[in-house]
């Protein structure tokens, strides 16, 4: 008998590192000949490793890195870049944390349905470990918790982003690009009503549940913000004015909004494990993650660097939102709302995969199509209603990558490292490497949702619309 992949499928988690060994062991004693023989085999009909590379890209580069540009301002022109180039090693360093601990969970609890497979056959009784399954489903459901917020939070910005840019593209557009200059326009309809109007058509497409069908559109999505990003690139790097009036490091009262923007950046946290279980190929991940980070976090660096220093302090919560208002740079905010728009489907499929599927095992098979996009509905529903009391789009970012992005990207994967290899043996310097980065996250989570919760309750008197700047 063949070797039986542990699925995610079995039960309802964003791993597949996770099974209750209830009844006999699948397949016999000879499913599991040896512990050490465990591999990660791969769907029949899961994604190839280019159709994962798009998702890890389409889940990384969103509307966090168009806010990097304010997240550098708040934190100088020297101290911002090395800052993202930290946090974006640690940020990768942690989702590696990730794959490899679910791995270890994998051969462990492979073990124990060797053993208890054993005991079976022989009449004995035996039962797996009662505190390997406590601490797996502790661990399970706060990290679930923290995915769903984290997720759910990543689609409230974009509803924040869609409404921003489509009422700056809606409030006017010229035919002349060489002026190079924002102008002063009176917005036609309030954000928060371009965020009802759309809210139908985001409906619809969460109602797409296939990943391999999501790839189609994830590669539609970073073909337009590949172009978009192409353009605001040759338009930033045009007339970059005198950069020593920048400074080297901002107070450092604002840099806790920095980390918050910055961590959010990093929102492909939560769609690691997911796009690992539903590879053909498993083994072929962790070099995509390497390599799909890569360009990222060069992605972001760069782009926040030249933004800054592009347009100063006039730099908006989205760059996107300082592009002059001729035909060529409106085109560019609808083609990143465009990939943005998919994105959204990219970031619900997390959490709808955790909540969903056990609701609906509640209810008969008949009605259980119906009450999967009622709860689809009602949980896009949520996100569209949070944006619309919240509608800054930089407290937004900050707010939502202070409170959960931390916690899933930086807190939970060394504790999680810390809590699987501990009873084996750890070297001091590894657990001090863990502890570290985990106090560097939980007081950014602190300090970051403090800072941001006291801008959105008495924003400084220098906020102004970021859709009516003028920018020369």
């Amino acid at each position: 008998m063949s070797t039986r992949r542990l699925r995610s499928e079995d039960y309802n988690d964003y791993s597949s590192t996770d099974v209750t060994p209830e009844g006999s062991p699948p397949d016999g004693m000879n499913g599991f000949a040896h512990p050490e023989s465990y591999q990660r085999f791969g769907e029949t009909n899961g994604t190839t490793w280019y159709q994962t590379l798009i998702h890890l890209l389409k889940g990384n580069i969103g509307t966090g890195l168009l806010g990097l540009p304010l997240a550098v301002k708040n934190a100088g022109i020297l101290l911002g870049p090395l800052s993202l180039l930290v946090m974006g090693v640690v940020a990768v360093h942690c989702m590696g944390i990730l794959v490899k601990c679910a791995h270890h969970f994998c051969n462990r609890f492979q073990k124990q349905f060797l053993d208890y497979g054993g005991a079976v056959m022989y009449g004995l009784e035996a039962t797996p470990s009662a505190c390997l399954r406590t601490h797996a489903i502790w661990g399970r459901r706060v990290v679930g918790l923290f995915l769903i917020i984290t997720q759910l939070g990543f689609c409230c910005v974009y509803f924040v982003f869609l409404a921003d840019n489509v009422v700056s593209a809606a409030n006017g557009t010229t035919n002349d690009c060489s002026s190079n200059r924002t102008v002063v326009m009176t917005p036609t309809m309030d954000s928060r009503l371009y965020m009802l109007s759309i809210l139908p058509f985001v409906v619809l497409l969460t109602f797409i549940q296939n990943l391999k069908v999501l790839s189609i559109f994830s590669m539609l999505a970073n073909v337009a913000m590949l172009v978009s990003l192409v353009v605001i690139y040759q338009y930033i790097v045009r007339d970059i004015p005198d950069p020593r009036n920048l400074p080297l490091a901002a107070a450092w009262k604002t840099y806790p909004l920095f980390f918050g923007t910055a961590i959010f950046a990093f929102e492909g946290i939560g769609v690691v494990l997911p796009l690992e279980n539903k590879m053909k190929n498993p083994r072929q991940f962790p070099v995509i993650l390497y390599v799909g980070m890569t360009i990222v976090t060069i992605l972001y660096i760069s782009l926040s660097v030249l933004g800054y220093l592009r347009f100063g302090t006039d730099i908006q919560a989205s760059i996107t939102l300082n592009l002059p208002n001729c035909w060529l740079y409106q085109a560019v905010k609808l083609l990143f709302s465009f990939g943005i728009f998919f994105t959204y489907a990219v970031q619900f499929y997390v959490p709808a995969e955790i909540i969903i599927p056990p609701l609906v095992a509640r209810v008969s098979e008949r009605w259980g199509w119906l009450v999967n996009l009622l709860l689809r509905v009602a949980l896009v529903c949520v996100t569209c209603v949070l944006a619309i009391l919240i509608p800054r789009l930089d407290l937004v970012i900050s707010l939502v990558g202070s409170i959960s992005s931390s916690a899933l990207a930086l807190i939970f994967p060394p504790l999680l490292e810390i809590a699987t290899y501990y009873s084996e043996g750890m070297h001091p310097l590894v657990i001090a490497k863990d502890i570290t980065i985990s106090l560097f996250g939980f007081v950014g989570f602190v300090v970051g949702t403090y800072e941001a919760l006291v801008e959105l309750v008495a924003p400084a008197a220098t906020v102004v619309n970021a859709t009516t700047v003028l920018v020369q």
